[in-house]
């Protein structure tokens, strides 16, 4: 019999994700669909960086980094940045929002079970999901508990005609947040090797050639593919995914993740109030702890 793994051992079940950075080559046509498009409020901004979300929850990064190179598709970094949004007019109205701009480009649908999804890449190619969780009372699961996931057909048409209503189109009420981000990557048993047994995060699916992992017995926070990406190295800088933040419920998980990191080898980065990990193809997560970033 296989031995339960030690809570010390595994990532607080209240973890969740922050923001995406995105560094961007040309920052007005990139606010341009984050804020005027997807309807994130500008929050915050210094310099070349500009900080979007709604109600006050950072969603998306835009640091301005027009010396670096185009993103290599073949490479590990960004498979998209998943935005959950809290009602079915909410995505809805997103989604509409996006097909009206004619910025960007509609990459397809699908019903997850878990979820209901809408794909895009966003004016610079990078990808972005516009999404809906089902209720987590309506999740099958397998014999472990864990969520079922599937690719089914969603047609956006029957969905607009369904959820969009013109309140939420003309004056965006619902959440926008990362629910989770997905990476591509150069091998899986590396990634789950990483995130499962150094991060800590829980193994939801194996598929092969792409590994969902989560906390908390969330469908994913976390998805790593080689679908485009097998067999890449560390990430040479580039355009696209700087860092990504995970936010976590309590100090005391942020010690516990730091000592967890360390005593298998990996490198810390630790200024006191964060802790950045960098993945073994160099993609950074930085750590925070609910409440301050």
């Amino acid at each position: 019999m296989t031995a339960s793994p030690h809570p010390s051992d595994r990532i607080a079940a209240g973890t969740r994700m922050g923001p995406v950075e995105l560094h961007v080559r040309d920052l007005d046509a990139m606010l341009a669909y984050y804020r005027d498009v997807l309807a994130l409020d500008h929050l915050s901004s210094h310099g070349d960086t500009h900080v979007l979300g709604r109600h006050g929850v950072a969603t998306v990064t835009l640091t301005r980094s027009p010396g670096l190179p185009v993103f290599d598709r073949s490479g590990a970094g960004l498979f998209h940045t998943a935005v959950l949004f809290d009602t079915a007019p909410g995505l809805a109205a997103g989604v509409a929002r996006v097909a009206q701009s004619g910025l960007g480009r509609y990459t397809g649908s699908a019903d997850h079970l878990v979820s209901e999804a809408f794909y895009f890449d966003d004016p610079e190619g990078n990808g972005v999901e516009l999404y809906l969780d089902r209720p987590r009372e309506a999740w099958k699961r397998d014999a472990a508990g864990r969520p079922l996931m599937d690719t089914l057909y969603l047609d956006p048409n029957a969905f607009l005609t369904t959820h969009l209503g013109e309140d939420e189109l003309a004056a965006p009420t619902a959440v926008a947040k990362v629910g989770h981000v997905h990476l591509q990557v150069g091998d899986i048993p590396s990634a789950k090797d990483f995130y499962v047994g150094v991060l800590g995060f829980d193994e939801v699916l194996d598929m092969g050639s792409a590994l969902f992992v989560s906390a908390g017995g969330y469908h994913h926070h976390i998805g790593l593919n080689t679908w485009n990406s097998r067999g890449a190295g560390p990430r040479a800088a580039s355009l696209g995914l700087g860092t990504m933040d995970v936010v976590l419920p309590a100090e005391d998980d942020l010690g516990a993740l730091r000592d967890r990191v360390a005593h298998r080898g990996g490198a810390v980065d630790d200024d006191g109030r964060t802790v950045r990990i960098r993945d073994p193809w160099g993609s950074e997560l930085r750590f925070t702890v609910d409440g301050r970033g």
